[in-house]
């Protein structure tokens, strides 16, 4: 009796999160993420899923980051037609960005033909021909007909269940980005119910825009994210005047700012923090770009749901009219405006995708900006181990831009004090509630030396006995 868990997602990376619970002959997903690395290998984890869809009664989903969300068109190509709970920003998020996931793996699949139809062409051996997207634009739109919009602190009881036996979910606000939760979990079965909370990805206290983390409710069992259980942040406050001095020192010299952004949470803060900076006349107002179309598109939901802004969001939008728009700020949508400002000569900021610096028209920019002394790399986010991101922030002599060998001679900094993810201490600080009625931690969503890091730490605080499972493992709670 009790829950099984099967945690299927990659649980000792930081993407790919994917949890399989099973009570009372029910069988539901908590998230359905995408693993992101390299090709071969995140083909193979990534076109596996946890169970078979005809199986599966329904998902939760936390969040809609790619690595929570990305593998939910997957389910609806093999013919999954049951619901997806989430929050309303996250279904209006997930309309966005599932279909940009697909638009890659669609152009990803094209470009790996291509390239075996001419090694085939000059007598050589490459990839089988035929490589098919793991999903289409169109299973991407079949995944968010699926949806099922719920309210925050709203049980939910899940398809396939009855309150007798199976899932009930409540959800609380992570804090972590627009629409983010973590997720409790009611499971009963014959008479027993079994209480397991989910953090998804937990958010940190003062974040530009979005509510902060709330109170974490009681449960016996917790799956927690550990991206930054090795690491504590520099505090929020400040950020806002290291960002100024940042833009005034590049200005001063002639320079202009290239900031590599995700294009959800991250580039509407960033936007935010500069309206308020030129508001109050503490830097100049030079032209800003937002050069990422799924940014452009996100902004948009931003502005619809203003029921998850802060207070202080709340309180610019009343004295402005757009707090994520102003004469110099341009979203650019096509490739011509975006090559545009490779002939700008004059200080100016461009905001652009992808985050880690692995894809998108950051790219272009980065080629055009890194070999001048006089320009600044300003990294916004986490990068990742073997990402073009990790090499500019580590300030390697020299990086490789769309396979060319480039100097880095321009300055880079970092705003890490913007991450959405709690670290260490704030890790532990959002456990403390759930901690007396605790039974068992497992973690998940981090790097190994993070999870073990963290686990020690847990365990020395709160004496929980604390796991770390790998992609595959099986347990039983409850």
């Amino acid at each position: 009796m009790g829950i099984r868990l099967h945690f299927w997602g990659a649980a000792q990376t930081v993407t790919g999160s994917s949890h399989h619970l099973e009570c009372a002959g029910q069988n539901v997903l908590l998230d359905c993420g995408l693993f992101q690395g390299h090709r071969q290998q995140g083909r193979e984890i990534n076109a596996h899923l946890a169970l078979p869809v005809e199986q599966l009664n329904a998902v939760v989903l936390s969040h809609a980051h790619i690595d929570h969300s990305g593998d939910l068109p997957l389910l609806a190509r093999q013919g999954y037609r049951g619901p997806i709970y989430t929050t309303p920003a996250t279904v209006d998020l997930c309309e966005k960005m599932l279909k940009d996931s697909a638009h890659i793996q669609e152009s990803d699949a094209e470009f790996v033909n291509k390239r075996w139809r001419r090694r085939k062409a000059i007598g050589m051996n490459g990839e089988a021909d035929g490589a098919t997207p793991l999903y289409t634009q169109e299973d991407a739109a079949q995944a968010v007909e699926l949806f099922k919009p719920v309210k925050l602190h709203t049980p939910q009881l899940l398809a396939g269940s009855t309150a007798d036996a199976g899932f009930t979910t409540t959800t609380y606000d992570a804090g972590h980005m627009l629409g983010s939760t973590c997720v409790l979990v009611d499971a009963k079965e014959q008479g027993q119910t079994t209480r397991l909370l989910f953090s998804g990805d937990v958010g940190r206290k003062g974040l530009p825009i979005i509510h902060d983390p709330e109170t974490a409710p009681a449960a016996e069992y917790l799956i927690m994210e550990s991206t930054y259980g090795n690491r504590l942040h520099q505090p929020i406050g400040p950020v806002k005047h290291k960002l100024a001095n940042l833009v005034n020192r590049t200005v001063a010299r002639g320079g202009h700012i290239v900031m590599p952004a995700f294009a959800v949470g991250r580039t509407q803060q960033v936007v935010l923090l500069l309206h308020e900076l030129i508001d109050a006349k503490a830097i100049p107002d030079i032209p800003i770009f937002v050069d990422s179309p799924l940014a452009v598109n996100v902004t948009d939901v931003f502005r619809k749901h203003e029921e998850e802004w802060d207070e202080g969001a709340l309180a610019f939008a009343a004295v402005n009219e757009d707090p994520f728009g102003w004469r110099r700020l341009k979203y650019t949508r096509t490739v011509e405006e975006s090559k545009t400002l490779n002939d700008l000569r004059m200080p100016f900021i461009v905001i652009s995708a992808s985050g880690m610096c692995e894809a998108g028209r950051v790219l272009h920019h980065l080629k055009n900006s890194v070999e001048d002394p006089r320009n600044l790399i300003l990294i916004t986010g986490f990068q990742a181990q073997n990402t073009l991101g990790r090499a500019i922030v580590e300030r390697q002599p020299e990086v490789k831009i769309f396979g060319e060998p480039m100097r880095l001679r321009a300055e880079v900094d970092s705003i890490g004090e913007l991450s959405g993810h709690a670290d260490q201490h704030e890790l532990l600080e959002w456990m403390a509630p759930v901690v007396p009625t605790l039974k068992q931690v497992f973690l998940v969503h981090g790097e190994p030396d993070a999870q073990q890091t963290l686990k020690k730490e847990i365990e020395k605080m709160y004496k929980l006995n604390v796991v770390c499972p790998k992609r595959g493992d099986r347990f039983e709670v409850g």
